[in-house]
């Protein structure tokens, strides 16, 4: 399946594609061959069930590409302008003289998490005066292996590095929700335990959009203790009494894990941050401590705010993402957009409100390729020194 890549001006131009064959190298070949519509790739992004072989599927995608910078990861589903996949595979290549990029990986990422964002954030050194001085037109893409924890200190460490000027956007590979092993690509090679970046320089504006569609329950609490991704007290009480009381959740959701589970899919935590606001998926709870059990930190001396939402919320919130995404872009066209959209979300959506996700991604796209994936978690840091999420709709506009 090919997208049509819009019109564009010869100096830069994105173009995607994608299949559906079970065999992993011939599946990279036919999605890099559509993706690769035009003469000088400049980098090409990768997003691939975690059915498939992904040294096969390497294989078959640069069969195509040849040595073009490459990034890539599992998923927990694609996305692709004809509407959302799964065991399947999307290439997306962008080229011309209009982008400038370069690519990085960190290994060993598990206990180094700072460390290693900022070694991928330190790629942008190579563009050395490549690197315009106005706004708006350089942005790093992050991908890191989803069953890593601590991905905010990830974020950390490359804002480090780049400093405020420079947004971050991405995410963390997923595995079909088989919470197993996901992997990540940089040019020809496949990793585990590490994150990948490439620094993408545009002579046009770039947009990100941010937004997650949940609803603010009640007052604030004060985090009083917390660890890691466990939040122990609220207000200095048992955090999981005073989350299940002041939602008034069902009886069962506080002693079966699995009823816990559903519930907490659709309240999910909020905090605050100098930079905005983040979301923390509530991944289970520790009955016997009564902590509630985050997909990443939630630090102690926070403010956190308790949120519900539903299939509604969380759809009509496509169009606050991409509106922001495009407003950058100041009426020109986009050459394409990528997402980045939390697997939890996909839960609460169902099937039938995930076509209707992509679908009104689609009419901002205008016709150009629209290509990502549901992640294990969502990086965009536009301001602030923070910008890991969950259960949030990431979208990243290429002018």
């Amino acid at each position: 399946m090919m997208q049509t890549p819009a019109s564009t001006p010869p100096q830069r131009w994105l173009a995607s594609g994608a299949s559906t064959d079970t065999d992993s190298y011939q599946a990279g070949v036919t999605a890099a061959s559509d993706a690769c519509a035009h003469p000088d790739p400049r980098l090409v992004i990768v997003f691939s069930s975690e059915d498939h072989d992904p040294v096969q599927l390497l294989r078959g995608v640069t069969e195509v590409t040849g040595d073009a910078p490459l990034i890539g990861c599992s998923t927990a589903g694609e996305i692709t302008a004809a509407g959302p996949r799964d065991r399947s595979v999307t290439v997306t290549a962008l080229g011309g003289p209009g982008f400038r990029t370069v690519t990085r990986v960190a290994p060993g990422l598990t206990g180094r998490q700072r460390e290693a964002g900022a070694e991928v954030a330190g790629c942008i050194a190579e563009l050395g005066g490549a690197v315009p001085e106005q706004p708006g037109h350089t942005v790093l893409l992050m991908l890191s292996d989803g069953m890593v924890r601590g991905q905010e200190e990830v974020v950390r460490g490359a804002y480090g590095v780049l400093g405020a000027g420079i947004p971050l956007v991405g995410g963390c590979a997923g595995d079909d929700l088989r919470m197993a092993r996901t992997w990540v690509l940089r040019d020809g090679q496949v990793y585990t335990d590490a994150v990948v970046g490439a620094a993408l320089v545009s002579d046009a504006p770039l947009g990100i959009g941010v937004h997650h569609g949940w609803r603010k329950v009640g007052e604030p609490v004060l985090v009083t203790r917390s660890a890691d991704s466990r939040v122990y007290e609220l207000g200095e009480e048992p955090a999981l009494d005073v989350y299940l009381r002041l939602l008034d959740a069902p009886e069962q959701a506080g002693v079966d894990p699995a009823a816990f589970t559903r519930f907490a899919m659709t309240h999910p935590l909020a905090f605050s941050r100098r930079g905005g606001e983040e979301m923390r998926f509530i991944a289970g709870a520790d009955f016997e401590s009564r902590a509630l059990v985050c997909v990443a930190e939630v630090p102690q001396g926070a403010l956190a705010w308790f949120t519900t939402g539903d299939r509604d919320t969380v759809l009509d919130v496509v169009d606050s993402a991409c509106a922001a995404a495009v407003a950058p872009l100041a009426g020109q066209a986009p050459l394409g957009l990528l997402t980045f959209d939390c697997i939890a979300r996909r839960g609460v959506l169902g099937d039938d409100g995930i076509e209707q996700e992509v679908a009104r991604i689609g009419r901002y796209a205008g016709g150009a390729p629209v290509a990502g994936f549901y992640t294990y978690g969502e990086i965009a840091r536009v301001r602030g020194i923070s910008g890991f999420h969950n259960q949030t709709l990431v979208v990243l506009a290429l002018g």
